[in-house]
């Protein structure tokens, strides 16, 4: 067994290799998914390593990563080259972003988005872009395709979450006694009011539920945007996120993501999570800048390159 010194560790930890803590002189190694998508191939290479390198198991972690472990520290580099030549690649430690994670809406019956397509390029733009961009601190991405949040993206760092923002016709509207959108609500919202139906605002996450249901075509299809949420965290200190007023198309959020991250990086303490900068300086300034700032003008210069 070599001889592994505390800076060995830090070493491979930032290659996607961690300590194990019950068996000494191992690691385990965690390899990224697309979203926790793996090819057949994929899933055969990785049993393959899991048998040959590791002690024959696989699990994932909380963000849809692959770990495997009980890897000698001797066979670090061949396990990662291993990796890298079945089409996956090692990581999601350290001060930079993790894993994106995203729900199944791309393919689930109530998804707004395609949550998994949005989540590859955000993986390509900025968990690649931004890999030597070290950051204050881990920064987590979700993105969620409808408000069920299964993948909580009010606890990430930057959240997005589908939405579909209906278009009601009043005129079609016919108050009808058993209105069948009132029905299709889950959340209680629409309500008929003087022979029209009416929908509180306040209580309406715009999930799309209702769209289609009327049967006089008095609530229509509209748009399907994006909702955005900052500042979240889960663990010790729990933050719920702060969420930005209005919604956003595809490529506004990928726009405000950037701009988040560079502040982020510009403002941020070492050792700070976004959760607490915004705390720090408060919300209102936080989003402020993020409208008035140049950041991505900046960005080369914010990032040191």
């Amino acid at each position: 067994m070599a001889n592994i010194t505390a800076e060995d560790v830090k070493r491979v930890k930032d290659m996607g290799f961690l300590k194990n803590r019950n068996c000494e002189g191992a690691f385990s190694v965690r390899i990224l998914t697309k979203n926790g998508v793996l090819t057949s191939e994929q899933v055969r290479s990785l049993v393959d390593l899991s048998e040959k390198w590791g002690n024959g198991k696989i699990s994932f972690t909380s963000r849809l990563a692959v770990e495997i472990p009980q890897i000698a520290y001797e066979d670090i580099d061949t396990v990662k080259q291993f990796v890298e030549d079945h089409g996956m690649m090692t990581g999601g430690t350290g001060r930079r972003i993790r894993p994106i994670l995203a729900c199944k809406g791309t393919t689930c019956h109530f998804g707004n988005a395609d949550t998994q397509g949005v989540a590859q390029r955000i993986h390509d733009r900025f968990y690649m872009d931004y890999y030597d961009a070290k950051l204050p601190h881990k920064f987590k991405i979700a993105v969620g395709g409808c408000p069920n949040n299964c993948v909580k993206p009010d606890l990430n760092d930057f959240g997005l979450v589908g939405v579909h923002i209906k278009e009601f016709n009043e005129d079609l509207c016919r108050g009808c006694k058993k209105c069948a959108i009132e029905m299709n609500c889950p959340m209680g919202a629409p309500s008929v009011i003087d022979g029209k139906m009416v929908i509180n605002k306040e209580i309406c996450n715009d999930c799309g539920r209702c769209v289609g249901k009327c049967y006089f075509k008095a609530m229509n299809e509209g748009k399907r945007a994006f909702k955005i949420y900052i500042g979240g965290r889960w663990g010790k200190k729990i933050r719920h996120a702060s969420m930005m007023p209005g919604v956003y198309d595809e490529e506004q959020a990928m726009d405000i993501l950037e701009k988040t991250l560079l502040l982020f990086k510009l403002w941020g303490e070492p050792g700070e999570r976004l959760a607490s900068l915004l705390d720090r300086v408060g919300t209102e300034t936080f989003f402020s800048a993020l409208e008035t700032e140049n950041l991505l003008e900046r960005k080369n210069e914010i990032l040191g390159r």
